[in-house]
């Protein structure tokens, strides 16, 4: 016993035996989403690491970048994922599911956004909108390039959403600018989403911050000219409302969230 003790202290623990030692790509693969087929993507990643550094131009080779993306993906892990799927994209400029790696980039990013805002019980459009811009402009990329891929559908509803998510994020800061009097900041805030982001669901909102924004400094022509915008695409917009003081320079506080 006291020599098995010693010889384990000579030689170190026992090494964990390399399964795959001379599997062909296809064989490796087939391992590896066996993996992925029972949601063990940890191991699965393993796999497909040999198979893409033993079989870097085969096309199992590539194709084990994307599952590997794809199951950083599944692990919540977004920045394996992007820089996975950005990598393959470089190397494999004219593979034929290259739509494929666009659209999870920006599935991955809009999978993080979600995270975020269970972590931090807040809506994400009140915070940093990087991973919001991100996503999009992921699935803005893929359609541009390929208008007609199946994916599509799909992106795009995830594009109108995060075009009023970061609509309602510049909103926010609007809010906040108006807030603590800072009028020629909100003015331009306002007036950058309205030309950022034309048909989301805040340019009513938006006009009125640029109407109060100018009746707080004085600029009466221009506070008119938005009334009549106003009037003319929101005939019923609450600031119209006999109830409402069409005088007040607060009429941006009808819609503060805060």
């Amino acid at each position: 016993m006291m020599l098995f003790l010693e010889s384990c202290a000579i030689f170190g623990p026992p090494t964990e035996l390399d399964d795959t030692k001379g599997l062909s790509a296809e064989r490796i693969y087939e391992k590896a989403s066996e993996r992925m087929t029972s949601n063990d993507y940890k191991k699965a990643v393993e796999y497909l690491k040999k198979l893409e550094s033993r079989y870097p131009n085969s096309k199992f080779g590539a194709q084990a970048q994307l599952d590997m993306a794809y199951a950083f993906y599944k692990q919540e892990d977004a920045a394996q994922c992007v820089s996975t799927v950005e990598r393959f994209i470089k190397i494999h400029p004219n593979h034929p599911n290259l739509d494929y790696a666009y659209y999870l980039k920006g599935v991955a990013y809009f999978k993080q956004r979600g995270v975020i805002e269970k972590l931090t019980f807040q809506d994400i459009s009140d915070r940093d909108s990087k991973i919001l811009r991100q996503s999009f402009l992921a699935f803005k990329d893929l359609l541009l390039l390929y208008p007609n891929t199946r994916y599509g559908k799909d992106a795009t509803e995830r594009m109108i959403y995060l075009k009023n998510k970061l609509a309602d994020h510049e909103l926010h800061v609007a809010r906040h600018y108006m807030k603590i009097n800072a009028y020629v900041a909100a003015l331009n805030r306002a007036k950058f989403m309205i030309e950022t982001y034309p048909d989301s669901n805040y340019i009513e909102e938006a006009l009125v911050i640029i109407i109060s924004a100018y009746d707080s400094l004085g600029m009466n022509d221009l506070k008119e000219d938005s009334l009549r915008i106003l009037k003319q695409n929101y005939p019923n917009s609450s600031m119209f409302a006999k109830s409402k003081d069409i005088k007040k320079k607060d009429w941006w506080k009808f819609w503060d969230k805060d």
